[in-house]
């Protein structure tokens, strides 16, 4: 039973490595070809960050584990809000009273109480998909609309480049950084999918479980690292930003895309228990957002204890 656990590890670095190298990639080539750096912010490096969780919900379906790929979204989610959080703000307080979240955050409860509507249909197929993606495009489209405005409000003004931008990059490190991503991505989710479900069956742990748990953290771990060096460097914007608009991707176009791949049930235990948790945790940030609260080193303490105690649950 160790090469499960030394394959489903190595799984997990190669897709964030590749996740890296793909958002690299995409980011400067989209710069080289003239695309603004605001809207690449809002798009391709969304996109690429939730790659890790797109591949691994197709495959986790294509794997014949659909409550794995479901478990992971949802559970990545909250961990997204109680640990991505919790652990910087016992770090470092992040001053999120200085930070205008409030028209995203609207559009993630949005997006948490649609896609919870719909779980209540007893499964995601190709409908509920298309009405997630449809509501990723009107926040797309309202993205789009926003970039523009900010540029035409900002113009003549130097523009900042987005975090992986270099200027200098040659053409063949950026092809090279693209196919590195694009080749490491499905053979690390194939990996990880796989090795989790084996060691999911012989412990008698549903891949629902193993979704919420090992799965969630992994894929929450590119979202740790970024909020961590935000709450270091005191860019709270950053850091909630980064969670928020996380979780809307993670719930609108990955199980959106998922669903066409084919049908996800979902179990009673979601219905009951994990989906409510997810809208609770979304619900906690409500203070930070619209009564300029701080997320200082005690929430750090309660967020992070609460993540603790909803693992002990979900494990138990």
């Amino acid at each position: 039973m160790i090469l499960p656990w030394i394959l489903c590890g190595f799984g997990l670095v190669l897709l964030l490595l590749a996740g890296d190298a793909l958002v690299k990639g995409a980011v400067n080539m989209s710069l080289r070809l003239g695309v603004p750096a605001l809207i690449v912010s809002l798009t391709i490096v969304a996109f690429g960050t939730s790659a890790p969780e797109l591949l691994i919900s197709v495959q986790a379906i294509l794997d014949d584990a659909p409550g794995l790929a479901l478990g992971n979204v949802v559970g990545s989610n909250t961990a997204n809000i109680l640990l991505v959080l919790g652990v910087p703000a016992l770090l470092a307080t992040m001053h999120t009273a200085e930070c205008n979240t409030r028209k995203t955050y609207n559009q993630m409860i949005f997006a948490s109480v649609l896609f919870i509507g719909l779980a209540f249909r007893g499964v995601f197929d190709w409908i509920a998909g298309a009405v997630l993606l449809a509501g990723l495009g009107l926040m797309l489209a309202d993205a789009f609309r926003d970039a523009h405005q900010h540029r035409q409000a900002c113009k003549g003004e130097p523009e900042d480049e987005p975090e992986g931008a270099d200027p200098d990059l040659p053409w063949w490190r950026i092809i090279m950084f693209l196919l590195l991503g694009l080749a490491g991505l499905p053979l690390g989710a194939s990996l990880l999918v796989e090795n989790a479900t084996i060691i999911a069956k012989t412990y008698g742990v549903s891949d629902t479980v193993i979704g919420l748990t090992l799965v969630a953290i992994g894929t929450s771990l590119p979202e740790l690292a970024t909020t961590v060096m935000a709450a270091l460097r005191r860019q709270a914007d950053v850091a909630l930003g980064n969670v928020i608009g996380s979780n809307m991707f993670n719930l609108l176009a990955i199980i959106g895309i998922a669903s066409f791949v084919g049908p996800i049930p979902v179990d009673r235990e979601f219905l009951t228990f994990d989906l409510w948790v997810m809208l609770g945790a979304s619900v906690l940030l409500l203070p930070f957002v619209y009564l300029s609260w701080n997320i200082t080193r005690v929430w750090g303490v309660i967020l992070s204890g609460l993540y603790v105690a909803y693992l002990v649950i979900v494990l138990a």
